[in-house]
């Protein structure tokens, strides 16, 4: 039986990066964040999951300076494992929690190339499971991901759940990693729940989408309709490099924890600093509704021979980066973004606006 715990989600002030070991000031800083987030919030019950969001240790400069994929790629991608994934072991097994976090990151593999990655630490500071975003933010993130290079990954990795979607059994649950846009779609939070997922990690988003709400209704939809609990934490204050005076707050705050039936049980509104949210997470409580309900599991009921009408037909081009580096934004805008909505208008999905 798995009893209930707390789950953090940090909402950490970060200083964008020009090299690798300015991760280092981010770090720090991080290790202040979780001391005081897992004390105060430990006074309800113990902190068993911490999440870090989306930009923790890097930020988000190789978006928001449309830098080139392979500088980044050499000079300030990561390595899984690494110094850095270590350094939030430490956190792990100093807390006795599961960490979950995320890293533009360098494969074995692919050279000069970076992806973005979700990995979860087990409280003995181990990694336990690594996930290659799926969706990366158009047109502005640089990342590759799986499809991108389709065939060289289902060679290497195969074309199944785990390859695209893994989940990880632990004594705290079933973890898995969606991270930030990746929520955006919903086939990626029912790809983790047919998986088996649990506990979904979830961030982070831009405002002005937290601001009018896009990413509370879609995290809260995604929780609901795959009974399984979201931690949502968005980041906070972002300074563009470590010596930087004057912040922005780029994210809007709106930060969650969000249960299986798409009801919040942590909120914190605040993005404009360092804090961050808490809640608590019932796994056996969320086992026993889907056991037990007759409606409102609905993954059960999926008429699974109707809906695979829907996807017969590609959409997006998989392999757009299996003999290239990722494009800028201009460059993505004219090749990609155009070409996609000629497409659903040829395809007669979507009607030409007449204005």
């Amino acid at each position: 039986m798995i009893k209930p715990y707390t789950a953090v989600g940090l909402i950490p002030t970060v200083r964008g990066i020009r090299t690798r070991k300015d991760i280092q000031i981010n770090l720090e800083h991080l290790r202040h964040l979780v001391k005081a987030a897992s004390w105060l919030s430990a006074l309800d019950i113990p902190v068993r999951l911490i999440a870090f969001p989306e930009g923790a240790l890097q930020a988000f400069n190789d978006e928001v300076l449309d830098l080139d994929h392979v500088t980044f790629a050499r000079e300030c991608a990561i390595d899984i494992p690494g110094e850095e994934t270590d350094a939030l072991g430490k956190i792990a097994k100093e807390y006795n929690a599961f960490v979950m976090a995320q890293a533009k990151a360098r494969h074995p593999d692919l050279e000069d190339r970076f992806f973005n990655v979700g990995f979860i630490i087990n409280p003995r500071g181990r990694i336990i499971l690594k996930h290659y975003k799926v969706s990366p933010l158009f047109p502005v993130e640089h990342s590759v991901c799986p499809h991108d290079v389709y065939d060289w990954w289902v060679e290497k990795y195969g074309r199944t759940l785990d390859a695209f979607w893994p989940v990880v059994d632990t004594e705290i649950g079933r973890l898995g990693i969606m991270m930030a846009n990746e929520g955006s779609y919903p086939e990626n939070a029912r790809a983790l729940a047919l998986n088996g997922a649990e506990v979904v990690y979830r961030a982070s988003y831009p405002h002005p989408a937290t601001g009018n709400e896009m990413f509370e209704i879609q995290s809260r939809a995604r929780a609901l309709d795959n009974n399984m609990y979201v931690v949502a934490p968005n980041m906070g204050t972002y300074y563009l490099f470590p010596e930087e005076t004057t912040p922005i707050d780029t994210f809007g705050g709106r930060s969650f924890i969000i249960d299986y039936k798409g009801r919040i049980v942590g909120r914190q509104d605040y993005g404009a600093g360092s804090t961050y949210v808490g809640g608590v997470i019932d796994v056996e409580a969320l086992r026993d509704h889907r056991a037990r309900a007759q409606w409102d599991n609905w993954m059960k009921d999926l008429r699974t021979e109707l809906y695979q009408l829907l996807y017969e037909k590609p959409i997006y081009p998989k392999n757009l980066y299996l003999k290239r580096e990722p494009m800028k934004h201009k460059e993505y805008r004219e090749k990609v973004i155009r070409r996609q909505i000629r497409l659903m208008h040829d395809r007669g999905i979507w009607k030409k606006p007449e204005r």
